[in-house]
């Protein structure tokens, strides 16, 4: 969605713990998973238990197939680190818990009627979403399109390399993945700073505008 702001660290920690109510665990497991793994909102609502849970261990590399993916030409695999595993193992507590068991052929993120035969739809996770973001006291504009950017936002910090970003979001254009990462105020500041070529020419300019300001003055008194 554009316009969506990504999530910093200490945002995506106040989310977590503002999720409520009956369906929690379904709610927070989304958010989790989609900061963590970068999926398109309908990717994540079109995985299966399957997809996520294999040899009754949470995956390690989640597979997108490409039958789910934006356009269905290629699948791409992507790294699920701890915040993920965690995510899908409370998923799996979730299942248990509505279903009385763990059902690979069933939807990783039912919708709320149905006995696991139906997904989640697009605009019942958002809403979700949305009731989190307020309870977190977060504001700006946000929504289910800010956990995939929070997820390229971070991952480009951490490895400066925006041709892997692009891999693991599926973008064929890396243009568009610099448009999700934007520019991060802070190291461009610092980076500015850095590129000082002449140390001491701001407290010289600040001298000179001291003894400009004294003699302004001395020529008022006079």
């Amino acid at each position: 969605m554009k316009g969506t702001r990504p999530l910093d660290n200490s945002e995506i920690r106040a989310i977590f713990d503002s999720f409520t109510g009956e369906f929690e665990k379904r709610d927070r497991g989304l958010f989790l998973l989609g900061v963590s793994v970068g999926g398109r909102i309908s990717e994540m609502l079109g995985l299966r238990v399957g997809d996520v849970w294999q040899n009754n261990a949470p995956v390690t590399d989640l597979l997108f197939h490409k039958s789910i993916v934006k356009g269905k030409e290629v699948s791409r695999t992507v790294p699920v680190n701890s915040d993920g595993r965690g995510a899908i193992v409370e998923l799996m507590d979730y299942h248990l818990e509505r279903f009385g068991r763990v059902s690979a052929g069933r939807w990783l993120f039912p919708s709320r009627l149905s006995k696991g035969d139906k997904p989640l739809h697009r605009q019942s996770a958002h809403n979700a979403l949305k009731r989190a973001f307020v309870a977190a006291g977060l504001n700006g504009k946000l929504a289910t399109h800010s956990l995939r950017k929070s997820f390229a936002q971070r991952l480009y910090e951490a490895t400066e390399d925006i041709y892997s970003v692009q891999e693991m979001l599926g973008h064929k254009n890396v243009m568009t993945t610099q448009r999700y990462i934007g520019v991060n105020y802070g190291k461009v500041r610092e980076a500015v700073e850095s590129m000082v070529a002449i140390p001491g020419t701001e407290r010289d300019i600040r001298c000179i505008l001291s003894s400009s300001q004294t003699m302004d003055t001395e020529k008022i008194s006079v």
